[in-house]
């Protein structure tokens, strides 16, 4: 655990560089793999440490053959967007694979659309829009990217990406190209129990014929919701707990008095109290204790014990 105490020096951290290594075990990757990066820029809350080492594969095929390459101890973490991610303020020890320009393709084929995991899942819900396609309006409301709503089963406005998924394409922590179906990704709410070792690289969604300016109505309505009842113009990171079974996560927060509630420079959102916010100082360190004093609130008083759907990585 490091010992640093304010944000500059938190920033300031570095990880022994070891990006000459693994070139050498990777010396025909054609991506970029640049050592200490800082992942802060990379996430919506706007911090935490840096990666070790940041890999921008640039296709599929580049990202399996360095995954191949890669020796099995070094540990391998990806990120999307960072719409629904705290990076701790220590950093992440190891590779972090980010997936860019070889992952941002939309293609429409009848009532099908294939997108790249990179995609934001607000461009492909225009996409299916623009082509008569029903069925995938509600991810308009999701941030972040399809590799992330695939990795969590992102849902907004009634619908999940399950109801709508066909097959995945994945690459395995030893460079092995899978293609799953919607069955194989072992979907409940929130959660997806495909191995955590696979790198979503693109997805097929089923969509259905519909009539272009009423699927841009619904769009324009989830626009408007989402504006009028989350801080979307603040430095937050989406819905910070899952709605527990039968309940709402944010009546809850609300009865425990969290409202406001702020821990450093971190805030619970006064507009939609199952946000939390960075003020503009926060430090990773906040954000999280923040969230784990609003978790014992919950607890405390209605006894319920509210689960993290924002997902935590790296070291404090």
């Amino acid at each position: 655990m490091f010992s640093f105490g304010t944000r500059s020096e938190y920033l300031a951290m570095t990880f022994p560089d070891i990006t000459p290594e693994l070139k050498s075990f990777a010396p025909a990757l054609r991506g970029r793999l640049l050592p200490n990066q800082s992942l802060a820029e990379l996430t919506w809350f706007r911090v935490g440490g840096p990666a070790q080492a940041l890999l921008m594969p640039e296709d599929e095929d580049d990202l399996a053959y360095f995954l191949g390459a890669l020796p099995a101890n070094v540990p391998v973490t990806v990120i999307g967007l960072g719409s629904n991610l705290i990076v701790r303020d220590g950093g992440v020890a190891g590779v972090v694979v980010r997936l860019g320009r070889g992952f941002n393709e939309i293609a429409v084929d009848g009532t099908t659309v294939h997108a790249g995991t990179a995609v934001p899942d607000v461009k492909v819900a225009r996409a299916a829009q623009e082509a008569g396609l029903a069925g995938l309006a509600f991810l308009r409301g999701i941030p972040g990217a399809i590799g992330g709503a695939l990795r969590m089963n992102g849902g907004a406005y009634g619908r999940e990406t399950k109801d709508a998924l066909v097959s995945v394409r994945a690459v395995d922590r030893a460079g092995r190209i899978h293609e799953l179906s919607n069955a194989d990704m072992g979907y409940s709410y929130r959660h997806c129990g495909a191995a955590e070792d696979l790198i979503f690289t693109q997805a097929t969604f089923q969509a259905t014929p519909g009539d272009r300016a009423t699927i841009a109505a619904e769009m324009d309505k989830i626009t408007e919701s989402r504006e009028a009842t989350q801080p979307i113009k603040s430095r937050t990171g989406g819905s910070t707990f899952k709605n527990p079974p039968g309940k709402k996560a944010w009546e809850l927060i609300d009865a425990a008095g969290c409202r406001g509630l702020i821990v450093g420079g971190a805030q619970v959102s006064e507009l939609h109290c199952n946000f939390l916010i960075n003020l503009g100082t926060a430090t990773a360190a906040d954000i999280e204790q923040l969230g784990e004093t609003v978790r014992k609130r919950v607890r405390d008083t209605s006894g319920v014990e509210l689960e993290w759907e924002i997902k935590r990585i790296g070291q404090a």
